[in-house]
């Protein structure tokens, strides 16, 4: 293999730093050629805010110096991507420094779209406006399950796509199961203003999950969308998707999961496809015009959910293909859209969806995962982190 080729990072969130590990890991000759361009100071394990916000959990653990996930042999370039250069292969840096590169790899991430719901910015974090989406503010999502009293608690899922497709629906199971520990279930209306069509879209987790919302009596509103947060009045403004009529809905207390976006960076290069997502090939996750350009995880728009689990099936397939495209071989890893939501449905129980791009099952346990089990609940909560630091940040798995 021809040691001398430079291979481009962009992103040091999960699908940056797994693809470096697992290239490291199987071609030790391409030490010294990779190099990872990510701002960050610090890197999250943000599956485990579900458990923070629901009080079982210590935000600091999900939390790790970024210099500590870089695999030996990878440079890191603490610095913004501010263009991509694809014809000239090269990236320009915010100091604007251009850094060249035979291969790229684009795991931008997502990003928070905050500004996208009026007022939600400006009161988030307070007036009983909480959301596990910032790290910032997960805290305040205990305590206001914690101090709940009665009254309406409205938990949102917004019109965009968002990373872990489940999390805005599991913080609200704990919470109502949280009411009913604390004895004030029956003086709360648990409401959930989905801008989706149903509760989940695989329709075999869709039914058990129907089951769920119907035993705890919450109230499901479906294609209705979160536009507006007054916090001074504690009131939620809903737009219905369909018939663009809006409610304005009183609350107590408002878990908002906020609208999100491809990073400018992104949406507005040449790699972006229509809907500003890195535009790459279904199954080999090639760049669909360029072909030394890979892209994997939430920046990409293959069309499964964005998670983590996903993203842990995505890069063995892009590091398996870019040495083979180093090689000059033909690209013979695929990715068939494979995705998992562990979705937590109260304190001590989950549901484990994976499926593929057809939304058909694809479940790795030896019995029926549409089912609640405790011991799913416990592999979240204290394996899945073991198995994300030190296994796919490794490149082992």
């Amino acid at each position: 293999m021809n040691t001398t080729n430079d291979i481009v990072i962009v992103g040091g969130g999960s699908g940056g730093i797994s693809v470096a590990a697992r290239l490291l890991r199987t071609s030790p000759n391409l030490k010294g050629h990779i190099t990872i361009i990510d701002p960050a100071e610090f890197h999250y394990y943000q599956p485990l805010w579900t458990l923070v916000g629901a009080g079982v959990a210590e935000k600091e653990v999900t939390e790790r110096p970024m210099q500590s996930v870089i695999p030996e042999g990878a440079r890191w370039l603490q610095e913004k991507v501010v263009k991509f250069l694809p014809k000239e292969n090269l990236v320009k840096l915010g100091n604007q420094e251009k850094i060249p590169y035979d291969f790229l790899v684009v795991a931008g991430g997502i990003e928070v779209n905050w500004d996208g719901v009026k007022g939600l910015k400006e009161t988030l974090g307070k007036n009983g406006v909480c959301s596990n989406y910032s790290y910032e503010h997960v805290d305040y999502t205990w305590e206001m399950i914690r101090t709940f009293r009665g009254g309406n608690a409205i938990f949102t899922h917004p019109a965009t796509p968002v990373k872990c497709g489940g999390a805005p629906q599991k913080i609200m199971y704990l919470a109502e199961d949280s009411f009913n520990r604390t004895g004030v279930r029956d003086k709360t209306n648990v409401i959930f203003g989905s801008a989706n069509p149903a509760i989940f879209d695989v329709q075999k987790y869709r039914e058990a999950l129907e089951k769920v919302v119907e035993r705890k009596k919450i109230d499901a509103r479906f294609r209705t969308n979160l536009i507006e947060v007054r916090g001074n009045k504690k009131e939620a403004v809903f737009e219905n998707l369909d018939t663009h009529e809006k409610e304005v809905i009183p609350y107590e207390m408002l878990h908002v999961t906020p609208p999100m976006q491809s990073p400018a960076f992104i949406r507005e290069s040449p790699l972006a496809d229509e809907g500003g997502w890195v535009d790459v090939h279904k199954y080999t996750l090639q760049h669909n015009h360029f072909e030394n350009v890979f892209g994997l995880g939430d920046s990409s728009n293959l069309p499964t959910s964005k998670t983590g689990a996903a993203i842990r099936k995505q890069a063995p397939v892009v590091a398996s293909n870019i040495l083979a495209a180093i090689r000059q071989q033909p690209l013979s890893a695929t990715y068939n859209g494979y995705s998992s939501c562990p979705l937590v449905t109260g304190y001590n129980k989950l549901i484990l969806a994976e499926f593929d791009y057809d939304k058909q099952p694809e479940e790795s346990m030896p019995f029926n995962q549409a089912i609640e089990r405790r011991s799913m609940y416990i592999m979240k909560k204290d394996l899945l982190p073991v198995m994300y630091w030190d296994g796919m940040l490794k490149g082992t798995m």
